[in-house]
């Protein structure tokens, strides 16, 4: 697998990670002026600090499968579905924060990261055999 195609994702739950950032920061400075509702600029700020928690572990499986060389189309379409959950929740997290169609998508990323690091796990552990000819 080539590393763009690996880290694509990666940097795409970044960009999410930078908007929430800059959106918090905005939230917050129109809060002060009066512009925007303090649950809007929580809800915005709470969302950033969720990208800190379980997608570590996210961040830190990418570098350790690129280094291993066990990152394939099976890693990269899971990489894919967690990203795209963290995109749904943050989307409903700053906006209608409806439960439980956010939980769903916490759960989707997180069960997906769990099935990541396991593979991986195994990967690493029991590599597959040569049987002697």
């Amino acid at each position: 697998m080539s590393i763009p195609s690996i880290l694509l994702p990666v940097f795409v739950q970044v960009a999410l990670i930078f908007a929430l950032g800059f959106w918090m920061i905005f939230a917050r400075d129109s809060r002060l002026n009066g512009g925007v509702d303090a649950g809007r600029a929580d809800l915005a700020g709470d969302s950033f600090k969720n990208q800190f928690e379980i997608p570590v572990l996210f961040f830190a499986l990418i570098p350790l499968a690129i280094l291993t060389h066990k990152a394939d189309y099976l890693f990269i379409v899971m990489e894919w579905i967690f990203v795209l959950s963290r995109l749904a929740h943050a989307a409903i997290h700053t906006t209608t924060n409806r439960q439980p169609a956010r939980g769903a998508f916490w759960f989707v990323g997180v069960l997906t990261l769990l099935l990541m690091w396991l593979i991986f796990a195994i990967r690493i552990l029991f590599p597959p055999t040569l049987s002697p000819l």
